[in-house]
């Protein structure tokens, strides 16, 4: 959504703005006000309840994904993530993402089985049973054309002995799935158990998504990332994480400071995109980037992404968090792979961002001017006096809370 100068608005304009170029009720945003839930709400969502933990959600501007205007919302305490990932996405026409499969995974467990190459031509045959007994449990998911689709087997030697692992697949929709999944694993494991004369132990969902995985992809003006020089220290910034664990892990961080925010702000589970992300990362066998760079033919920057998104639009929080409801509607996604190609557009900006600030002025440069900010607020200073403090801040190369407050006094003691 190309809006210029939206952060020089204020938070109530900025409202207006959004809704007007999304053509969505302004009352939509009632939902992020922070007493947007009672305390009695909130004690129907996680046990001893004492109250709420409110993060502000900032609008990541410019996105363009798949020829459409998109307004990102994303919840995050950690400054210049939402500045960063709109001055990126302003670099480029268009992100070109896919999200093809929303098919999860559940894992059973299966120990002392006495005749291994038997027991994985036994479920080989009964499949489809299977299949059919996990689709029982879930009538609703079937009916709205996912459900269980197949199984795989793999015999896995372990420190305790041969264990059989039964993968059961399981096309979840628009839902993250993990209920579903957890559930239909859990009713098929004495069907399992019979054909293998084996004991099934743990029947949960794996959060390493492998038949989730959305793309983005995108190509960036030279000239808006900095110039030939730039760029060129972009891709040894890459290749750097390409041959280097150490740097890869924050490399990928960067990636999920805008993920992860986005995850959060419509309701899903951050740990489980997280965990399945550096999972995904560590498949080759050795850690490296999500993300790939390469210089095309004019110059310019091309960047892809691949990242798995176990992520949904209906279910779990985002049916009773008025937040959450309102975030997906602020973003205009009707479905989890629309939402997956989302998360993937940002998070190729939001680690595009971080390589350009690195290589081209420092990481501290961003985070410094918006720390000041902070400090100028928390000084006491008003909406006027507040830009003079960080000017000052900035220009001394103190950004302290002290400083700050010694600035708002000299300030007021001059008029």
């Amino acid at each position: 959504m190309r809006i210029s100068g939206l952060y020089r608005m204020t938070p109530d304009k900025r409202r207006e703005e959004i809704a007007k170029r999304m053509q969505i009720d302004p009352s939509v945003f009632k939902g992020l006000d922070m007493r947007s839930m009672d305390i009695e709400d909130l004690d129907g969502m996680i046990e001893n309840v004492v109250g709420a933990f409110v993060l502000p959600v900032g609008i990541a501007a410019n996105f363009v994904i798949n020829g459409r205007e998109t307004p990102v919302p994303m919840a995050t305490e950690e400054p210049s993530v939402v500045a960063a990932a709109s001055r990126i996405a302003a670099c480029t026409e268009d992100f070109t993402a896919r999200c093809p499969e929303s098919i999860m995974i559940g894992q059973v467990q299966i120990l002392d089985v006495p005749d291994m190459e038997g027991a994985l031509s036994s479920i080989d045959r009964n499949k489809d049973g299977i299949v059919s007994s996990a689709n029982a449990v879930d009538p609703v998911l079937v009916s709205s054309g996912g459900g269980a689709v197949d199984i795989e087997t793999r015999s896995l030697d372990t420190p305790s002995g041969a264990m059989l692992i039964v993968h059961l697949l399981v096309d979840c929709r628009d839902a993250m799935g993990a209920n579903a999944v957890n559930s239909m694993a859990e009713a098929v494991s004495p069907m399992l158990e019979d054909l293998t004369l084996g004991r099934a132990l743990l029947r949960i969902l794996s959060n390493l998504a492998v038949r989730r995985i959305a793309t983005a992809e995108a190509r960036f003006d030279r000239e808006r990332l900095g110039g030939t020089e730039v760029v060129d220290d972009i891709m040894n910034a890459y290749h750097f994480a390409c041959a280097d664990p150490f740097r890869a892990s924050t490399h990928n961080k960067g990636i999920m400071n805008g993920v992860s925010a986005v995850v959060r702000a419509t309701g899903n589970d951050t740990r489980a995109v997280e965990a399945g992300a550096h999972a995904y990362a560590s498949l080759s066998g050795n850690y490296g980037p999500l993300t790939s760079y390469r210089i095309d033919e004019s110059g310019d920057l091309v960047g892809r992404i691949s990242i798995p998104v176990p992520v949904g639009t209906v279910g779990g929080i985002t049916k009773v968090h008025p937040g959450a409801r309102a975030c997906l509607r602020i973003l205009g996604v009707n479905s989890a792979s629309e939402l997956g190609c989302v998360l993937a557009s940002v998070g190729l900006a939001q680690n595009l961002a971080a390589l350009r600030a690195l290589s081209a002025e420092g990481i501290q440069r961003g985070h410094m001017k918006l720390h000041a900010r902070n400090l100028a607020i928390q000084s006491g200073a008003s909406v006027d006096e507040a830009p003079l403090i960080v000017q000052r801040l900035i220009a001394e190369g103190k950004v302290s809370a002290s400083r700050a407050r010694d600035i708002l006094l000299s300030l007021r003691g001059s008029k």
